[in-house]
Parts: structure tokens; C-alpha cells; sequence
């Protein structure tokens, strides 16, 4: 990887730690010698499950607070500490959904947001799902729903499906459905 264009730190100051999220002001040396300061937002990373039941993809639909709006998306969370990914993907998909899968495998991972956050993605498909119950954690509210290829495409289109992770696991789930390959 050429690091041409690489910040150099000088200094790093903390803003704020939450549960989820911490923010950091780092000071950095531009390879031009000029100095700047970068808004970094520190996660833990997270995983997102394409699973897909009878020939249908199931989502959530959720509230968003820093929307203020509901979003239609793929099951999701973030890592535990030292929690592998797949155990990670199933955990997710059984606490949204009550789904387990008898078949789990990486799709891609990517940065959500890499000009201020460290967040990494990585995105499962899940299939040979069998039915069981939701166990959400105690401040998610979710209503489960069964898409075709598509209804979701549709919802692309509406608005409904916004989020990154989301319209991606639906094209990759086309190519899918083209190629066998995923």
C-alpha cells in the first residue's frame, strides 16, 4: 500500500467515550508539512446478515433516531469484544429475527463511513434458516419482514431501504440470483 498520502499523528485528544462510540480530535501532519485536525468517531465494527427464507430476504423494520425516521434493513449489530464475526452474524440474526442458520458465510466487509469513523462491516449471507423467536434486545422495537428481490428493489426506490448495508446485501443478492455466486 503506498502511504504517500499518509497523516501522520501528533496529537490525539480525546472528546467523549460512550457504550457504542468514542470520538477523538486528532491533530495531524499533512504530507505537505501543514497541519490539520480530523473528527474521528472510534467503533467497534459490526456485522449485517443477508438472510434469505423461501426465496426472500428478511428485514426489520426500526426506528432511527438520528434520522427521526423508520428504516427497512438487513439484521444487524455491532461486535461484541473479541467475539468472532459468524458467531457474531448468527447472534444478530437470531436476536432480530429468531432465524438460525444452518449455513453462514462472509459476503464482503467495507468501511461504513471512512472519512471520520473507523467502522468496519461485514456482511454474511445466511440461508437453510430455521424459524424460532425474536429475542431483540431490551431498546429495539422491530417488525420482521419477508421481501422478494423485487419488493426490495422497490424499496430502494421508495426510500424505505437507505442505508448502505442494506442496498448492498440487495445487489449482492441479485448477482446472486444471476450468477450462483456470491
Amino acid at each position: 500500500m503506498n502511504n504517500k498520502f499518509e497523516e501522520k499523528t501528533i496529537k490525539t485528544d480525546p472528546i467523549f467515550k460512550g457504550k457504542i462510540i468514542s470520538l477523538q480530535v486528532d491533530t495531524v501532519e499533512l504530507p505537505n508539512g501543514n497541519v490539520a485536525t480530523r473528527e474521528i468517531v472510534k467503533h467497534p465494527g459490526a456485522v449485517a446478515v443477508l438472510a434469505l427464507y423461501e426465496d426472500k430476504m428478511i428485514v426489520v423494520e426500526q426506528f432511527r433516531k438520528p434520522l427521526e425516521r423508520s428504516l427497512v434493513e438487513i439484521p444487524a449489530g455491532k461486535l461484541d469484544a473479541g467475539e468472532e464475526l459468524q458467531t457474531a452474524a448468527e447472534r444478530e440474526l437470531v436476536e432480530e429475527t429468531g432465524f438460525t442458520s444452518r449455513r453462514v458465510r462472509p459476503i464482503c466487509s467495507f468501511y461504513t463511513s471512512p472519512g471520520f469513523a473507523d467502522e468496519i462491516l461485514h456482511l454474511f449471507l445466511a440461508e437453510d434458516l430455521q424459524a424460532g423467536e425474536a429475542r431483540p434486545d431490551e431498546d429495539e422495537f422491530l417488525d420482521l419482514e419477508f421481501l422478494t428481490l423485487e419488493q426490495a428493489q422497490a424499496y430502494i426506490a421508495e426510500g424505505r431501504i437507505r442505508d448502505a448495508k442494506t442496498i448492498a446485501a440487495v445487489y449482492a443478492w441479485q448477482v446472486y440470483q444471476l450468477t450462483g455466486r456470491i
